[in-house]
């Protein structure tokens, strides 16, 4: 069994509303805004529904995970919500960053330590994240336009980068 068998994880249709948020976060003024208040707005709506419900799921229908790697640095826990992209029975994570000039924070961390759990409403596994290869990365971004168009954009805003993509691997 692979990663979304295992987290019950799927990918549904938004709605008319949800698509016209996507648009405005797709933007280069609603991504820089997303960039700073979504995840901690997800982190809180994650903790006090618990786990039934985040803002990027509510706003945009998309479904975030919540992944937690280790700190390059710190050594500490650290949380983030993001998108799951369905690759086979695995799921990819990309490191577009809303498409700003600098990588998050978690494609360090998981750089540094692979090993990570993720979250999906209650289900939670262990999962090893391994770097997606060039052919990986193109078939990637290819299953995410569709999910979510934005991601174009980021890749092109932040072609003067790479984007890291990560698959996340079920440990059993």
């Amino acid at each position: 069994m692979g990663t979304q068998q295992e987290l019950g994880y799927e990918v549904t249709k938004p709605n008319v509303a949800q698509r016209g948020v996507q648009v405005v976060a797709s933007s280069r003024p609603g991504a820089w805004l997303f960039s700073y208040t979504l995840a901690p707005m997800d982190k809180l709506t994650h903790r006090a529904t618990k786990g039934r419900f985040t803002v990027a799921g509510v706003m945009t229908g998309l479904p975030a995970i919540m992944v937690t790697t280790t700190g390059a640095h710190s050594g500490q826990p650290r949380t983030t919500p993001l998108i799951g992209i369905p690759v086979g029975d695995e799921l990819a994570v990309i490191g577009g960053n809303f498409g700003q000039d600098s990588s998050p924070g978690w494609v360090y961390n998981l750089t540094a330590n692979p090993a990570a759990t993720i979250r999906f409403h209650d289900m939670h596994i262990d999962v090893t994240a391994r770097l997606a290869d060039d052919k990986e990365t193109d078939e990637t971004f290819t299953l995410a336009s569709p999910i979510y168009g934005g991601y174009a954009k980021y890749r092109e805003r932040a072609s003067h980068r790479d984007i890291k993509i990560f698959v996340l691997e079920f440990v059993a």
